[in-house]
């Protein structure tokens, strides 16, 4: 097992951990920070569209085995996975990604980890919102949606920023 594997196999288990902490921190009753979306959103840019797919539901399975939801959880997170390397290949830079790349803020700066995780963080939310209601409520779900995706996004930055390897040299 090489190094990476071994931090990617922590890291499933710290996302899990900090989604099962965040379960009850909600802001204003509308706003849900889905951390866990982070772990599939910042594997290695050249991971494969099946091994994605297996990671988000397994980390989406668990998460719904802590929210009690039926997977629902897991249904977003397999989508996610599925559309993120397309997403990848539209937002591709000119001169294309480097080997290993990961998308993180220290690596690809501020302004193309924005233009590569909102999009994906708000369909997410919609999604999730959306079947969570089964579409009745949709002014309702859009508020959701976009107060944890603000919400969301906050923590991942923060998270990014106080986690950089440029912070610690």
């Amino acid at each position: 097992m090489t190094r990476s594997n071994i931090i990617f196999f922590i890291s499933f288990f710290a996302y899990v951990i900090a989604q099962a902490f965040l379960k009850k921190l909600v802001l204003f009753n509308s706003g849900f920070c889905f951390l866990y979306v982070a772990f599939i959103l910042l594997m290695p840019i050249e991971t494969n569209n099946l091994v994605l797919m297996l990671l988000g539901f397994i980390m989406g399975f668990t998460v719904d085995i802590f929210y009690d939801s039926l997977g629902l959880h897991a249904f977003t997170t397999v989508f996610i996975a599925y559309i993120r390397n397309y997403w990848l290949s539209v937002i591709t830079p000119q001169g294309g990604y480097d080997a290993g790349a990961v998308p993180k803020i220290s690596e690809q700066g501020l302004q193309w980890f924005l233009v590569y995780t909102l999009p994906l963080v708000f369909i997410h939310h919609l999604v999730l919102f959306l079947v969570e209601s089964a579409g009745t409520l949709f002014w309702y779900s859009m508020l959701k949606t976009i107060n944890s995706m603000m919400f969301t996004m906050l923590v991942m930055v923060l998270l990014q920023y106080l986690t950089s390897d440029r912070a610690r040299t």
